[in-house]
């Protein structure tokens, strides 16, 4: 099956390309840097590192922990961050910086990942979450670099379509030195995928290993009192297109219950930042951008946030939050960041991305779910109009985050075996 997809990928390749094509004309940024996806612009890496792939922003966030205690643990080792998509290369500048190098990761095709292994030769290869790519990990496996495959799950929506696959999948997981799942339910989808169950081991997530800046609480308050002192704020963080129409229409209903309620906008990704104003505007709210940078004033109903990488300043800042990707069938973002700052979270009903945590939030009563506009109005003016509840569900929210936490150790001890073991394979030849 493995020889099948090789021979189809360099078939496929046009069309990813169109694809690529296709989202430049949303994004531009799209458009530059294709000498990195054809592993064609390298001399940024230095050889013999570790490398870790985080396909996007997400991925990025939940990989921040373990890149800082690797940056840690082994100063004397290149330390490289790859991922796939613009917004993720831009997380990763912002977070990091020149500690970590990076670039795109190539595109999966056998010229490409073998170019890229040449250059690179790591030490060890990281690959978050669900990112199987069967040439990157055969031509891996074929330059004896261990693969990890940390924070590893499968959704059970997914599930099914990699089953549609198994054979090549299942093929591309025996390449892989070891898996560390989320849960016991992913470990088991793995293994019915074809991993080698003694290669399986439940780690944690480590999302929930969330190092927040020590002076974040500062800096919601200043932020608070800066743009929104007094007022009740309600965040809708993250939506995707679909989900800004019912929020919209539910901050309608609060303002009848909360008239001097402020609500902070922030879409997920910056090509909808002109439509997020647009629909703001359209239902009649008065709007001010973050990008004016100047204070909000008391006649402002929404302010969107048109920048990238501010959203943690604004769950310190918010009385309630709501977590978009939600509402619509994408499958939620990270819940964790807004309780492990102590606030209520809502979630719609779509969070298959995050479905144990989801649960886990949930059940603890950190989280109210929602199905739509008249229940996230309810919600909102609930939560607005009794401190104590937002203060049970906040209390209950992080004491999940403080009992979730333990993956980030695990991790790190599978990768330094692993890299003790490589070690000991390249003095031995």
């Amino acid at each position: 099956m493995y020889r099948v997809y090789k021979l189809a990928s360099y078939f496929f390749a046009p069309l990813l390309l169109l694809h690529l094509g296709w989202r430049s004309l949303r994004e531009p940024e799209y458009r530059r840097r294709w000498r990195e996806r054809f592993a064609l612009s390298l001399r940024a890496m230095t050889p013999g590192g570790i490398v870790v792939h985080a396909a996007s922003v997400g991925e990025v966030n939940a990989a921040t922990p373990l890149v800082l205690a690797l940056l840690s643990r082994y100063p004397g080792l290149p330390l490289s961050l790859t991922c796939f998509t613009p917004t993720g290369s831009a997380r990763i500048r912002a977070l990091f910086g020149a500690p970590v190098q990076h670039v795109y990761i190539p595109l999966d095709l056998p010229g490409c990942v073998q170019r890229f292994f040449r250059h690179t030769r790591p030490r060890l290869l990281i690959v978050m979450e669900t990112e199987i790519w069967p040439n990157l990990y055969h031509a891996a496996a074929q330059h004896n670099i261990p693969i990890l495959l940390a924070n590893a799950r499968i959704s059970e929506k997914s599930f099914p379509r990699f089953q549609r696959v198994r054979r090549l999948v299942g093929d591309a997981l025996l390449q892989v030195s070891c898996i560390a799942a989320q849960s016991e339910n992913d470990a088991t989808r793995f293994a019915a995928l074809g991993a080698e169950p003694a290669r399986i081991t439940v780690s944690g997530n480590l999302k929930f290993e969330l190092k927040l800046p020590p002076a974040l609480h500062m800096q919601g308050q200043a932020l608070r009192r800066a743009r929104a002192e007094q007022r009740p704020v309600f965040l809708a963080a993250s939506t995707r297109e679909g989900e800004e129409s019912p929020v919209l229409e539910a901050f309608q209903g609060v303002l009848k219950h909360f008239p001097a309620a402020l609500l902070i906008l922030v879409p997920r990704h910056p090509e909808r930042f002109p439509q997020a104003v647009q629909l703001a505007r359209a239902s009649g709210l008065s709007v001010h951008l973050w990008s004016a940078g100047l204070p909000c004033p008391a006649s402002v109903q929404c302010l969107v946030v048109d920048a990238m990488g501010e959203l943690l300043q604004f769950y310190a800042a918010c009385d309630v939050a709501f977590v978009g990707g939600s509402l619509v069938a994408v499958g939620g973002h990270n819940m964790l960041e807004p309780a492990a700052l102590s606030v209520p979270v809502l979630l719609g009903p779509h969070t298959f991305n995050f479905a144990e945590i989801s649960r886990e939030l949930l059940a603890a009563g950190g989280a109210k779910q929602v199905l739509n506009a008249a229940q996230l109005e309810h919600w909102v003016c609930e939560l607005l109009g009794d401190a104590a509840l937002r203060q049970r569900m906040g209390s209950a929210g992080l004491a999940l985050v403080a009992q979730g936490q333990g993956a980030l150790a695990r991790t790190l001890e599978i990768a330094d075996r692993l890299l003790a073991d490589g070690r000991s394979a390249s003095l031995m030849q």
